[in-house]
């Protein structure tokens, strides 16, 4: 409605209406006003708008707090950097349609994140300028008498005063904390939300405070009661020492029964696989910043502290923000299978004996948000062959098969519509940046007529972290310069992103991506576009034929935009990481290299993969026998990937895996832990201590039960463990044994856990029995185990948790 409204002043206002409307002049408003076909749309879309926000979020009393750093909701709201802001902008917006009962909570960035340009050298450069919050689809939160609402967040020398901005997507609300106010009078304070992930270790630490405590004091001024807090990423986890103060001050409990308390309803969710992506303070930051907070609460700086290190009697180590939200949180997921294992593995060590296999933490994979990322061509094309409630049903894969009564070349005149209207604007693009580093006139006119609508066209674009490996393609520069510019099947690539202010290895990949685009032999072949941000991944995952990923297996949490790009019949070349680990099969894609562990001397063999997928089978296939002009085999693998991926990763789909693997049970959880007065958590903690005071002299005495000889599968072995409780029951513990096939280095593989019941009492000692019948063939072992039963799901249990082996 608004670009049929001024189409100029839309794209010119990046899609914000209320700096649109604010720039429309009163003449347009007048015809559209008379205008019946205008009159006629803004009605069917009032009424649209109207039915949406109709439907109220569930009564069932739960209450989900969203917490994350950034979001990445529109191109006019530029409080986001890259992935994590998608994401949990997409993750807004998939709470919205299926009306979830959720809230979010973030920051409110001056400046936001930088904008990107390219000297005449292809350096990059970063400018910041200032967002207008009033001319941003937002508001002020007031309170009941009409003020704004402002909060505290406690500071070294006095608290900072944060001013609270709403916005509305669509049926839930998300509310952002703003420092840059009156109230603040130190520029110190004004300026922790002057930038995303800008400054140093006081800034970051500043904005973690704001965010985490800040931002659960704006929660309680507004009256929630949120029932489930889940921290996206690290960055907030400081809520939860504001919620263990106020649970202590409220309830008058000690710390370990608030923590419990407190962890019961926590959920975190890490995008991090490697270590240098975690936020770390030194002690000595930590005490400046939490020595008076600690001191009014009633808790130590000590228990602060161990809250936030691997081993808590190291006073040297780092306070970690993953790891506080790993102990305060019984709740805990990576964003994709493989970054599930790769996480378990990374935080092992919080678990000390424990298989890194059953290290709690579980994995939701991240989902898209359909509506946002589907190219309006295509909803045309589903409005006349699937069913019509397509929409709705878009996560049931039944919905999908009707594609196959679509032409192909319905569908891939479509994709060229969409591949004309990407070129449109990538020259666009590339030549405003010509112009602001004042290139030559012939320059300028090579990037006129850059690029064509009928070659093959490669797009990757992501941030510029090396372990991306944006330049792997380029190893072989030779053989990819053949490929550029044969004159019977050519290929051309398009390459965006940003790196970090302060990533030098980063921006100098930049460099040499744009360097090596103006070699005169294949300067149209090759296009960087500058200022990567919402709108160009739009235009490139709408019009590329194939999408590139190639980082180091393993580096790559989940990765979206390939999502993005196969759900718009985009077909993925992909290393196998990430989600496209567990959909390379029916992609219909191609994987680059296999599921080996990364190591530096695949970057060559990944490099070789690429090149030759490339030559051997796609760029054939894309140019193969046309018959009436449309590559059919092609177009199939194009329905294939769509049929495959948007019911799979569809955001819909990624908050019910949340609902029912997190949400739900965290929600229950939170009902048990406070019913009758807090008397789990209360018992809890006090069982905890008693525990932990005998543990040392707990031990199993015997354990056996694998016989000698040969066993039938399926048929039942006696397994047995006498166990010295050092006077605790023996419901205190679980004794557990490993079963599994001995490999060649007799080591336990393929395992099966088997609990073990207490059956007879041996003066001090327990025997636990059980009859286990395997079913797998080979030489069999086992070993067995006794930890603390303070779990009733796997899931939860805390880091605390006791193990000892036989």
């Amino acid at each position: 409605m608004f670009r049929r409204l001024d189409p100029v002043e839309w794209r010119a206002s990046f899609h914000n209406p209320v700096s649109m409307l604010g720039q429309v002049s009163q003449a347009t408003l007048e015809k559209a006003a008379n205008d019946p076909r205008f009159v006629t749309m803004y009605r069917r879309s009032c009424e649209k708008f109207d039915a949406y926000m109709a439907t109220a979020a569930s009564t069932d009393q739960k209450l989900i707090a969203y917490f994350s750093m950034e979001y990445g909701l529109a191109e006019c709201l530029p409080v986001y950097s890259g992935g994590l802001g998608v994401l949990s902008g997409d993750h807004m917006k998939g709470a919205s349609d299926l009306a979830l009962p959720l809230i979010g909570v973030g920051l409110l960035y001056q400046k936001g994140y930088f904008r990107q340009s390219l000297n005449p050298d292809g350096w990059q450069i970063e400018r910041s300028p200032d967002n207008d919050f009033y001319t941003l689809p937002m508001q002020p939160v007031k309170t009941g008498d009409g003020r704004e609402l402002i909060v505290e967040c406690p500071m070294p020398g006095g608290d900072v005063f944060a001013k609270v901005w709403l916005i509305q997507v669509g049926r839930v609300k998300l509310y952002l904390l703003d420092t840059n106010i009156p109230q603040n009078e130190s520029a110190e304070a004004k300026n922790i939300t002057d930038q995303l992930y800008g400054g140093d270790s006081n800034m970051r630490i500043r904005q973690e405070i704001v965010l985490g405590i800040g931002g659960l004091r704006v929660l309680r001024e507004m009256g929630y009661n949120p029932t489930v807090y889940h921290m996206n990423e690290g960055h907030s986890a400081f809520l939860a020492l504001e919620r263990i103060r106020i649970l202590m001050a409220s309830h008058g409990l000690s710390f370990d029964e608030a923590l419990e308390t407190c962890r019961s309803n926590n959920v975190f969710t890490t995008h991090t696989p490697v270590p240098a992506g975690i936020d770390l303070f030194d002690a000595g930051l930590m005490h400046h910043y939490f020595h008076d907070y600690c001191r009014r609460t009633g808790f130590s700086i000590d228990q602060l502290l161990s809250l936030g290190r691997r081993n808590p009697s190291d006073p040297g180590e780092a306070f970690s923000m993953a790891i506080l939200a790993i102990k305060t949180s019984c709740w805990r997921n990576g964003v994709s299978r493989l970054h599930g294992e790769v996480s378990r593995e990374m935080w092992a060590d919080l678990w000390p004996n424990l298989p890194s296999n059953e290290v709690p933490i579980t994995y939701v994979t991240n989902g898209v948000h359909l509506r946002s990322w589907l190219h309006g061509d295509l909803v045309q094309v589903y409005d006349s062959y699937l069913q019509p409630d397509w929409r709705e049903k878009a996560t049931d894969p039944e919905t999908w098969k009707h594609l196959d009564d679509v032409p192909d070349h319905e569908l891939w005149e479509a994709h060229k519509k969409r591949k004309r209207q990407l070129i449109g604007f990538v020259r666009n693009r590339v030549l405003q940046g010509a112009q602001h580093r004042k290139a030559s006139s012939a320059e300028m006119r090579r990037l006129s007529e850059a690029l064509d609508p009928d070659v093959l066209t490669i797009g990757f674009a992501r941030r510029f972290a090396t372990y991306k490996r944006a330049t792997l393609m380029l190893r072989d520069l030779p053989r990819l310069k053949r490929m550029l510019t044969n004159s019977r099947m050519p290929v051309q690539i398009l390459i965006a992103g940003k790196a970090h202010p302060r990533d030098v290895p980063g921006k100098t990949l930049i460099r040499e991506i744009f360097q090596l685009s103006r070699d005169p032999e294949i300067a149209n072949r090759l296009i960087f576009i500058e200022d990567y941000s919402i709108a160009v991944a739009r235009e490139l995952v709408h019009g590329v034929d194939v999408w590139l990923n190639n980082p180091r297996r393993g580096e790559e949490a989940c990765g979206t935009s390939g999502m993005k790009a196969g759900i718009n019949g985009v077909l993925n070349l992909s290393i196998l990481d990430g989600w496209f680990d567990e959909s390379d099969d029916v992609s219909g894609g191609w994987a680059i290299g296999d599921r080996d562990h990364y190591s530096e001397d695949q970057d060559e063999l990944h490099a070789s993969s690429l090149l030759s997928l490339l030559e051997s089978e796609i760029i054939p296939l894309y140019y193969s026998s046309r018959e009436d002009d449309v590559p059919h085999e092609w177009v199939r693998r194009m329905k294939q990937s769509i049929k495959a991926l948007t019911p799979q990763y569809d955001a819909r789909r990624m908050l019910d895996d949340y609902s029912r693997l997190l949400y739900n049970p965290a929600h229950e959880l939170r009902i048990e832990t406070r019913d009758d007065n807090f008397a789990r958590a209360k018992q809890h903690a006090a069982w905890d201590q008693r525990v932990r005071s005998v543990w040392g002299h707990v031990r199993i005495l015997e354990a056996g039960g694998a016989p000698a000889g040969a066993v039938l599968s399926g048929h039942s072995m006696p397994l047995h463990a006498l166990v010295d409780l050092a006077g605790l029951e023996p419901g205190d513990v679980r004794v557990e044994a490993v079963v599994g096939r001995v490999d060649a280095e007799g080591i336990l593989r393929d395992t099966e856990i088997v609990s073990l019941d207490a059956s007879q009492q041996h003066g001090a000692a327990w025997m636990f029995r059980c009859d286990y019948a395997p079913h797998q063939t080979g030489r069999l072992g086992c070993a067995f185990r006794v930890s603390s039963n303070h779990f009733d799901n796997p899931l939860t249990r805390p880091t605390t948790a006791l193990l000892k082996w036989n």
